[in-house]
């Protein structure tokens, strides 16, 4: 496919701006001023639109293909609540607009969300109080461990310096902390999938700061011994952290702060059903357990006594700003609007329906894929590629081949406890009909990788670039020169 510069010709336009009538102001630097003209596509508008449109159908997206991309939770996302997001009130607020003025205020409607929003997650989630200020799941987890450690520190406890981080977790995990000032130990899964028990309580000892556990667990399991492993944590003076970013599977059913975790980041790009990927656009909300409300960061909108609402700052162990203004606000009314529609019963179907799909998925696929875990899933299910590597057939083989067949592949070889993992993640928001058709093509890629691995070790072949040397095309990437 050509760039756009390529199917320029010099003197095409496809717009009609008039001459600029306001003079250039004098006090730009000479070097900073243009020599020649910038070098601009020539075409006209409607080889641009036909240009921008075709080279949106090579990609995939939710909005398009099935996306099982597992822990990343990619639902879809309910175009009502942009159209929230997309009013005048919210789309041309400024951040430095005064809270209160002549005694009206043309923030208060926003604080209402971000506050609302707070509370309705602390109360989802068995917390006492949330920050809705991170803007990332791995921010939030920088800021989760932060608290910790602030805690940690008033306290004295200078020698608690170790952050116990589960084999199976997210590689944002042991970063955070790292970042945080942190050392992090490794604790093994059990062959159930569990946290091992006998593993822990070895770790367990004065040094430790706390643990950081996924729950449930990137291998999608729920850990059958959770209030165990919180209790021995905090028995050794531990405070316990939640990735959150699976809580699509246990929203409406379970409450994290009500198990015993301290602090928890969840991911409104992913759960909370808001547009995420490429990078961004993100929210990572936290939520702590009452000892911890005193190092949240600031600001934290309040409500007044006089019913409306303010941001306050005056918070003297908090640890201080992690993002600016009103965090990534656009993202939090998405997830409040969201957040609305469902209602109670509707967070609990929403995992009913999460938990029901990875199971039919694990269950239609168990005779064709291996099963590290042969127990009950949550969210996502797990299946190991191994086999058929005897005949050169790899997980990343049985991914190209999805894509050659309209299906954006699983998160693949993650776990990395898993051999050659293939993790699914369906969501609620698929129909059976297109689990089914997945089901088949799953099947059919399994059938052809014992019958003809070459078949497979091809692919892709349908798509505008075949199969590449991906090391290769990471460390050299061939860039068109604009």
């Amino acid at each position: 496919m050509k760039t756009i510069f390529e199917l320029g010709k010099a003197g095409r336009k496809g717009t009609s701006i008039p001459k600029c009538d306001v003079p250039l102001p004098k006090h730009i630097p000479n070097e900073l001023k243009r020599t020649e003209p910038a070098k601009m596509p020539e075409v006209t508008e409607q080889d641009a639109v036909r240009h921008f449109t075709l080279l949106s159908r090579k990609n995939m997206g939710i909005d398009t293909n099935f996306y099982p991309l597992g822990s990343c939770t990619m639902k879809y996302n309910p175009k009502f609540h942009e159209n929230i997001a997309s009013l005048e009130g919210f789309t041309e607020l400024h951040p430095l607009l005064p809270q209160l003025r002549h005694g009206c205020s043309l923030t208060q409607g926003s604080l209402s969300v971000i506050y609302e929003s707070e509370r309705i997650l602390s109360n989802l989630l068995g917390f006492e109080q949330f920050t809705m200020q991170p803007m990332a799941g791995s921010h939030g987890e920088l800021t989760g461990v932060m608290l910790i450690a602030a805690y940690h520190k008033k306290r004295n406890n200078t020698k608690r310096k170790v952050m116990l981080i589960i084999d199976s977790a997210h590689g944002t995990n042991p970063a955070s902390a790292a970042v945080a000032g942190f050392t992090t130990k490794e604790i093994a899964s059990d062959e159930n999938g569990n946290v091992n028990i006998d593993k822990l309580k070895e770790a367990l000892g004065d040094d430790i700061a706390g643990l950081m556990l996924t729950c449930p667990s990137t291998l999608g399991l729920f850990d059958q011994n959770i209030e165990e492993i919180l209790r021995l944590v905090h028995d050794a003076g531990g405070l316990c952290y939640c990735d959150g970013a699976n809580l699509n599977a246990i929203m409406g059913r379970v409450k994290p702060g009500d198990l015993g975790f301290d602090v928890m980041h969840v991911n409104l790009h992913k759960t909370f059903a808001t547009p995420h990927g490429g990078g961004g656009p993100g929210s990572g909300p936290v939520g702590v357990s009452k000892r911890l409300v005193p190092y949240l960061p600031v600001s934290q909108v309040v409500k007044r006594p006089d019913g409306g609402y303010s941001l306050e700052y005056d918070r003297e162990d908090s640890i201080g700003y992690i993002a600016p203004f009103y965090g990534n606000f656009a993202i939090i009314l998405r997830a409040y609007a969201y957040m609305l529609t469902l209602g109670k019963e509707g967070f609990q179907r929403v995992s009913e329906n999460a938990v029901l799909n990875a199971n039919y998925i694990r269950y239609k696929l168990k005779d064709y894929y291996d099963q590290p875990y042969d127990r009950y899933c949550m969210h996502e299910c797990i299946f190991s590629g191994t086999r058929n590597l005897d005949k050169g057939v790899h997980t990343l083989d049985i991914a190209k081949a999805l894509i050659d067949r309209g299906i954006h592949p699983p998160t693949i070889y993650f776990p990395l406890i898993v051999e050659e993992a293939l993790m699914i993640e369906p969501t609620e928001t698929e129909s059976k009909e297109t689990i089914d058709h997945f089901i088949e093509t799953m099947i059919e890629i399994a059938q052809l990788a014992e019958e003809s691995p070459q078949e497979i070790i091809k692919c892709p072949v349908n798509t505008p670039i075949k199969r590449v040397d991906e090391t290769l095309a990471a460390r050299k990437p061939v860039i068109a020169d604009f």
